[in-house]
């Protein structure tokens, strides 16, 4: 006697669809919105006499008979998903598009796998035999549903390109790489070149802001940069801040943003990332110098750091070799930065960060932006403790560090490629992560932090001091010239401050909460 077969062992049967307890009937509803009553919408659709289209756990499958033993048994590039030659599978998250013509055609447009680093848009196409509009398109709709989840779909992105950035190339990796995935996933495209810096500040300043969800940097790190600072211009900067999500679409030499909230400097793989993103809130740092007050979406440095990345310049045909170069040169000659330094801390130590670090990224993640719309005339937040200018906090100890080697603030985890410098980093949990490195450490020392960078072991080092802060002040001393680096731009060499606001930005992420990267 043949027992019965379990929907657990069978490969096309999605176990989150198991039979649950009744509710109340729910519409479904086509690509355009619109209900489809009392449509019974199956995980299968049939498109052939041999060949049929599944809804998986996690996977669109392709079944198709007509493949076996044939020169396309490939199926566009799909890998296996079963013990067949006939059956492949498309994973929902390369899923950009798919649609139904009045003739009983299915066309769905996925990112092939092209290479390890990279993907490229590809179709696949039935007719149906017993052409059926409306289950075609509730189907179509499910197939969405699993694709994109909370994702908003089709998304108006305002693409700014920087022709001059990098080695020069962003535009034509935009064409060739990333304009033709967004298109795929028919996102609505306005696009513009920078002409000159300070470009992108001007852009995002008039921009209207309700006629776009995304603006996508086709650059380096100095566009985002400079977006930031143009929305924190406006009039309505704290509802300009939140409605637009600012991402990055990697084509410079500094692609930071892109590997902490894509996990890729690969720009096909950003563009399916960005595609697929989910609105996260991100944490935006004031730094008052002089009368100005700019933002910073990413780190500021003093010393080592901040000389690696601007006195390089000169070195950018190495690429991201030449913040190795620049590092291990200024650490084996034990360069110091003498400077009075103040701070706000929230987490002094490496026990208390790594508890706070694992308590937050264990949070499960929001379905949903919940933040509230700030009022229409509503600007950058207040200054809580004031600015560089007035008098230092009474809570705040300014202390001497008359051998600085480094002070390295950061507001995600990746300041370059395989560079984890702040593993236990969160996009807005209020913080900078703070790192303070001695300038006179041995010179095997200043090898092994070197390494202890790439090999993701920095944060356990002993000579480094890593805390979790708020705000901060310092004073440079004993030295008339030097580099400051705000988000990789250059700031004149005086005192600063810098003050969290908690939040206050927004991006498109892969996890809708944190950065791509190893933690604590």
């Amino acid at each position: 006697m043949s027992s019965p077969v379990s929907t657990t062992d069978d490969p096309f049967r999605d176990p989150l669809l198991a039979p649950q307890p009744p509710q109340a009937a729910q519409p479904d509803r086509d690509t355009n919105g619109n209900a489809n009553e009392h449509i019974n919408v199956p995980d299968t659709l049939a498109v052939g006499r041999d060949a049929s289209l599944t809804l998986a756990t996690d996977s669109l499958i392709v079944l198709d008979e007509e493949l076996l033993g044939t020169k396309s048994a490939n199926c566009c590039g799909l890998s296996p998903a079963g013990k067949t030659d006939y059956t492949r599978s498309i994973p929902f998250y390369n899923i950009l598009w798919a649609e139904h013509s009045s003739d009983g055609e299915v066309t769905i447009q996925y990112a092939q796998t092209a290479s390890k680093n990279a993907v490229r848009p590809a179709i696949i196409s039935y007719t149906l035999d017993k052409p059926d509009s409306r289950l075609a398109e509730a189907w179509i709709e499910k197939l969405l549903d699993r694709a994109y989840g909370a994702s908003q779909r089709r998304k108006r992105i305002k693409v700014l390109i920087n022709p001059f950035g990098g080695q020069g190339g962003a535009v034509k990796m935009y064409h060739k790489s990333i304009a033709p995935i967004l298109a795929a996933a028919r996102c609505e495209l306005d696009v513009e070149k920078t002409q000159h810096q300070g470009h992108g500040v001007e852009i995002a300043q008039n921009l209207d802001v309700d006629a776009y969800d995304v603006v996508a940097c086709c650059s380096g790190d100095g566009i985002p940069h400079e977006v930031w600072n143009g929305l924190g211009k406006r009039r309505d900067a704290a509802g300009a801040l939140l409605k637009v999500a600012v991402v990055q679409l990697p084509c410079g030499t500094g692609n930071a943003m892109s590997l902490n909230f894509n996990g890729t400097n690969s720009p096909s793989l950003a563009a399916l990332a960005v595609v697929k993103g989910l609105r996260t809130p991100l944490d935006l740092t004031s730094i008052t110098q002089g009368d100005q007050r700019t933002l910073s979406f990413l780190s500021q440095a003093v010393g080592i750091v901040a000389e690696t990345d601007l006195a390089t310049e000169h070195l950018r045909w190495m690429g991201d070799l030449r913040f190795t170069w620049g590092f291990l040169v200024r650490l084996l000659t034990k360069t110091i930065y003498p400077a009075d330094i103040a701070v706000k801390v929230e987490c002094g130590d490496k026990t208390a960060v790594r508890e706070a670090y694992r308590a937050e990224s264990s949070k499960a993640p929001r379905g949903h932006d919940d933040r509230p719309l700030p009022a229409p005339d509503a600007g950058l937040p207040a200054l809580k403790y004031g600015t560089i200018n007035d008098p230092l906090p009474q809570s705040w100890e300014l202390i001497p560090h008359d051998h600085l080697g480094n002070f390295y603030a950061g507001n995600l985890a990746y300041m370059s490629a395989d560079t984890n410098f702040f593993p236990a980093s969160l996009p807005a949990d209020g913080c900078l992560d703070l790192v303070r490195i001695r300038g006179d450490i041995p010179r095997s020392t200043a090898i092994k932090t070197l390494m202890a960078v790439e090999q993701h072991t920095f944060f356990d080092m002993d000579h480094v001091d890593y805390q979790k802060v708020s705000a901060y002040r310092i004073i440079p001393k004993q030295r008339e010239e030097g580099y400051i680096s705000i988000d990789g731009e250059k700031i004149p060499f005086e005192g600063f401050q810098a003050e969290v606001h908690r939040g206050l930005g927004t991006v498109l992420s892969r996890s809708g909460r944190l950065c791509e990267a190893r933690g604590v």
